[in-house]
């Protein structure tokens, strides 16, 4: 029998900070704030992410900063700038008046696709970092450019699975399975484009430590459902992917062999 830990109780780190759950969810596309807290609590989530630019970060008019469980460590992100210099702007307001110094960043590269700017987002990335910040960087699920933002002194990357919002899910497999094993010890986090629960199993699967998500939840008809679907679906796929997934073939082999059978 085996002995290892389920995977809800692993933990594994962000810069300083140590977290159990590797669900991160949002809070923007939520019908009501009511809505919202019932799916953060069916989520178990450790971690929130914030839209700087979206949200009164004065309390001067009623939020979702309103409605969050205190336990919830804030994640803000740069959500909706489009240059280097935006980014960085919209990154020292978020330290200053959330009182963190984590941050999501983007910088988006195109406003129909919402792709994000690699060599933005790079030169953001390593101007945070000499700043203190703690970098999240979202970004095009490219090896080469991980390696960069891990060397520019973020703690961990956001690769995409999939356009933001889209609900595609991981549409690109092998680099996300190619960054993991060239980058053993570095903290994946997949980001955008999951849809639903076996989306999120199959990025954990393929090997991330966690996986960031918005849209799926939010929207989905039940979303405290959805949640702890999602809940579920990561402790599966982090545990499926501890244990090593059988050898796929391209014929049967029977789970009885004929060696020793009576005849």
């Amino acid at each position: 029998m085996s002995t290892a830990a389920p995977a809800q109780n692993e933990s594994f780190n962000i810069g300083d900070r140590t977290f159990t759950s590797r669900l991160i969810i949002g809070t923007g596309k939520y019908r009501t704030f009511a809505e919202m807290k019932a799916a953060h609590d069916a989520s178990g989530a450790e971690m929130v992410t914030v839209a700087v630019r979206r949200v009164p970060l004065d309390r001067s008019s009623e939020s979702f900063l309103d409605h969050l469980n205190p336990s919830l460590q804030i994640l803000p992100n740069t959500a909706g700038c489009y240059t280097a210099d935006e980014a960085i702007r919209t990154a020292r307001l978020a330290r200053e008046a959330l009182q963190t110094d984590l941050i999501k960043l983007e910088v988006i590269g195109d406003q129909t696709t919402l792709f994000p700017d690699n060599e933005q987002t790079l030169e953001a990335a390593r101007i945070l970092v000499k700043e203190g910040f703690v970098v999240l960087p979202y970004f095009t699920d490219d090896l080469i450019m991980a390696k960069k933002l891990l060397d520019a002194g973020c703690p961990a990357v956001m690769p995409l699975a999939a356009p933001i919002g889209s609900g595609l899910g991981v549409q690109n497999p092998a680099n996300l399975r190619i960054m993991r094993e060239q980058l053993p010890d570095a903290t994946i986090i997949v980001d955008a484009g999951v849809g639903t629960a076996s989306d999120a199993a199959i990025a954990m699967e393929l090997g991330a430590d966690a996986v960031l998500m918005n849209t799926a939840i939010a929207e989905a008809q039940d979303s405290a459902r959805m949640a702890r679907a999602m809940k579920l679906a990561i402790e599966a796929g982090r545990l499926a992917y501890q244990a090593g997934r059988m050898s796929k073939r391209l014929y049967a082999s029977a789970s009885s062999p004929i060696t020793g059978v009576v005849r």
